[in-house]
């Protein structure tokens, strides 16, 4: 299955209603999910919340936030990433981050930027606190029983007693168990010091390469390091991540674009073409087994996002190469990944 994912970014919008179009128009070409970036580096909206708000004004497509790990508590990022799966009835990720810079620590005060792999390290004990923390609640604890006002049975809440290296949980979480078990997990795997997490942790892995070999070596290491992680490499999605620029008409322009590929940029791999040999590019690397799909950025929102659903996805589906409705209600559903087993299910609290 072919699966295909867009960034809904706009630096310089401050209405969350140009975000709930350009989520609309990627719903109406069915794409898996939309991403909307964030950072303490630059100014801008909450992600997280844009897209709160952009749940209710869509129906089906995954919404996915990023979520910087560092300087932010655990235990309100995993509330905050589940309280979205519940108002999108199930359609939550959420991509990890992290912050290295020492301008980015002064907003918080509260210690000195640190060394990116450190700052992984803690990214990952991030990731496994949030599924221990969904699972603290069973998926039956809420008993809602009016005549006898029991709203919980307490022996289905679980503490998780978590003890990292920069903090710990005890738990239970303030929010019920999420539609999805756990929200889907996607981190760019693209440099090393994210890699090991994306191999243990991840849902789905972003690839920023400019070829399909080099994006078939680094999704056969993830896949082998999943495997060494007691994970089954089939349930981790990987997809190549692409700015794209689609203001050339039909057909590539430039030499190395469009059916040569993409090339390296400043910003990342940047195709620059036509909706019809992008259309080719994508068909060509999934077949050749090289990817799970793609992750696509426009490079001007609204133009080429327009032109990837009514261009680029219209012939896939014609080809018969993409989906034309959503087969589920769910992010994982779609991304044909199971509801997680609740780890303390059973267990006496």
């Amino acid at each position: 299955m072919l699966h295909l994912s867009a960034a809904v970014d706009q630096p310089s919008a401050y209405d969350a209603s140009s975000h709930v179009e350009l989520a609309r128009l990627a719903e109406h070409g069915v794409l898996d999910f939309v991403t909307l970036d964030d950072t303490f580096a630059r100014p801008g909206l909450d992600a997280l919340a844009v897209l709160s708000r952009v749940a209710p004004a869509t129906g089906r497509i995954g919404l996915v936030p990023t979520v910087t790990t560092t300087h932010t508590e655990p235990f309100h990022v995993q509330a905050a990433v589940a309280t979205l799966d519940w108002v999108s009835r199930g359609r939550a990720g959420w991509r990890l981050d992290v912050s290295t810079t020492e301008g980015e620590a002064r907003l918080f005060g509260r210690r000195h930027a640190a060394p990116a792999d450190a700052l992984w390290r803690e990214a990952a004990e991030v990731a496994d606190v949030a599924a221990k923390l969904w699972d603290s609640w069973e998926d039956d604890a809420e008993i809602r029983d009016e005549p006898t006002g029991r709203f919980i049975d307490r022996d289905k809440l679980h503490h998780v007693d978590f003890h990292g290296t920069e903090f710990s949980v005890r738990g239970p979480s303030i929010v019920p168990r999420p539609p999805q078990g756990h929200p889907v997990r996607v981190v760019d795997a693209s440099e090393g010091q994210a890699r090991d997490i994306a191999a243990r942790y991840a849902d789905v892995a972003l690839v920023r390469s400019v070829s399909a070999a080099q994006t078939r070596a680094v999704r056969d290491q993830l896949r082998a390091a999943a495997a060494r992680f007691g994970r089954d490499p089939d349930a981790l999605r990987v997809l190549a991540a692409l700015v794209v620029d689609l203001g050339d008409g039909e057909h590539a322009a430039e030499p190395g674009h469009g059916g040569g590929g993409p090339r390296q940029t400043a910003q990342g791999p940047l195709y620059r073409g036509g909706p019809v040999d992008l259309a080719e590019l994508i068909a060509s690397w999934h077949g050749e087994g090289a990817v799970d799909g793609f992750h696509l950025t426009p490079a001007e929102p609204r133009r080429d996002l327009e032109r990837l659903v009514n261009g680029t996805v219209a012939l896939l589906q014609h080809r018969g190469l993409f989906r034309t409705f959503y087969p589920g209600s769910t992010l994982r559903e779609h991304l044909g990944l199971a509801r997680p087993v609740n780890q303390y299910a059973g267990e006496a609290s």
